[in-house]
């Protein structure tokens, strides 16, 4: 059943920078795509590819250079020539796994072992944030938009100082997450008054009524209410916005998912699935009672789940889902109308990965060696008769194999192995003219060598064997 359009709002793209971060040249062209397809702001989440100064210099990227200042004053030119609004996304409690990750700075987790949570009680950590905060600031002239992150706060409340803390009397780990964010926004008030600051609302979904309206946090900062299920529940999420209304949050923001939300390693982006997530947003937004209404909806591209998993998909073999979900929030379905639309503007015979601009031969490269490794005879080599019959670990360790056997295995090891190889050297060289060399690197390492791996052992000790059999 088709739902009503977007209510008027704003319609961000999450650029997602902790991994794979493109070359600037194809960041414009991204830009511009965005643009055509209907969106009209970005939600950038740096992350390590600022390029921080002085005390903060640490933060930068190694694997690959930050970008520059001048690159990112490039961007938001460019975004601005197409009438789009940048809000950077700056991680200032939770997910500061780029911070927290390096020695000298070890001493401001909540605990040792998570590495993603900043100790809430130091000042010193306090004083960090405030500092990369107004670096972002200063890279980003005439903004006035923040969005603080603030969202998978782990392991809060089991740090010592927060233990002694929470020995008071009436004193919840609720109230030591909002006594925080709360400080947080009133120092950027303090800093730049005229800031909006966004928030992700996770972590106070559990809170009471009571709690929020006295939180301290009311009129200081407006809820992104996340959620990328395709199955989303309408009716608990309208609850949510109405209980952050009634508590005095009466501006708030949806945040659903074009890419990098069906599993930490995915390879291939699957529009379906987030075609029905931002179906059932619009059903959201058209359940909300009089008064209720969200400002706009932030579009997330995960490109890694946080700074130390593994690379999501690639942003080429998401943009047909991209468009197909902007469509869909367009017309209030995914009709054949919008599809024939999403087809010509990407150069695609369907709304699932098959050829698209920019990026086009990337997608393509990709979405054909993730096939071959997906196919049954290269991954599970190991498992088929002839291998687990003759050439099992046992056999091999005791030299126990039979040549002519052992040939024909070698052979189609071998042939496997060319093939991907082939494929691999086409995706890297993809690769490398959209994004860092270290990307190409890390996703091949990634999603490629293990499969690959079995095939080479299985040749190397056939190499072995052979010696074997000449002595």
């Amino acid at each position: 059943m088709k739902c009503p359009p977007w209510p008027e709002g704003r319609k961000l793209v999450h650029l997602d920078l902790k991994g794979a971060p493109p070359r600037p040249s194809y960041l414009h062209k991204l830009i511009e795509l965005f643009s055509e397809l209907g969106a009209d702001g970005l939600l950038v989440e740096y992350e390590d590819m600022c390029p921080y100064e002085g005390e903060l210099q640490l933060l930068r990227a190694t694997e690959q250079p930050a970008y520059s200042r001048q690159e990112i004053l490039s961007m938001q030119e460019f975004a601005r020539s197409k009438s789009m609004e940048v809000i950077p996304l700056v991680q200032t409690f939770g997910h500061m796994e780029f911070v927290l990750k390096h020695r000298p700075l070890w001493g401001l987790r909540e605990v040792a072992h998570c590495v993603g949570t900043l100790n809430p009680h130091k000042e010193e950590g306090l004083r960090l944030v405030m500092e990369m905060l107004r670096q972002v600031v200063d890279l980003h002239p005439g903004v006035n938009t923040l969005h603080i992150g603030a969202d998978e706060v782990y392991m809060l409340g089991e740090g010592e100082e927060s233990k002694l803390w929470l020995a008071s009397p009436g004193r919840t780990v609720e109230q030591l997450f909002l006594t925080y964010v709360t400080k947080v926004a009133k120092a950027i008030k303090e800093a730049w008054p005229h800031m909006t600051i966004i928030m992700w609302d996770d972590m106070m979904r559990g809170m009471s009524l009571d709690t929020l309206k006295e939180s301290g946090l009311v009129g200081l900062v407006q809820p992104m209410l996340w959620d990328y299920n395709p199955d989303l529940n309408v009716d608990i999420t309208v609850s949510l916005l109405e209980k952050y209304h009634r508590a005095g949050m009466s501006e708030l923001w949806a945040a659903s998912s074009f890419k990098g939300s069906t599993s930490v390693y995915t390879c291939v982006t699957r529009t379906q699935r987030h075609v029905e997530n931002h179906i059932q947003w619009l059903k959201v937004a058209s359940s909300l009672p009089a008064g209720v209404r969200l400002r706009g909806i932030a579009l997330t591209g995960w490109q890694r789940y946080d700074h130390l998993s593994v690379l999501c998909e690639l942003m080429p073999v998401a943009l047909p889902s991209l468009a197909a979900c902007l469509q869909t929030l367009l017309h209030g379905e995914l009709s054949v109308e919008a599809q024939s639309r999403v087809s010509e503007r990407l150069g695609v015979s369907s709304v699932e990965v098959e050829t698209l601009f920019p990026g086009r031969r990337l997608a393509e490269l990709i979405v054909e060696l993730n096939a071959l490794l997906s196919s049954d005879d290269i991954r599970y080599f190991e498992n088929n008769m002839l291998v687990r019959g003759w050439f099992s670990p046992h056999q091999r360790q005791r030299r126990m194999v039979t040549p002519l056997i052992t040939l024909r295995i070698h052979s189609q090891a071998t042939e496997y192995l060319i093939t991907l190889q082939q494929k691999v050297e086409g995706v890297k060289e993809e690769i490398k003219r959209l994004y860092p060399e270290s990307t190409a690197q890390e996703w091949v390492e990634e999603h490629v060598s293990p499969v690959m791996a079995p095939l080479q052992r299985i040749t190397e000790e056939r190499m072995h064997d052979e010696e074997t059999w000449s002595m």
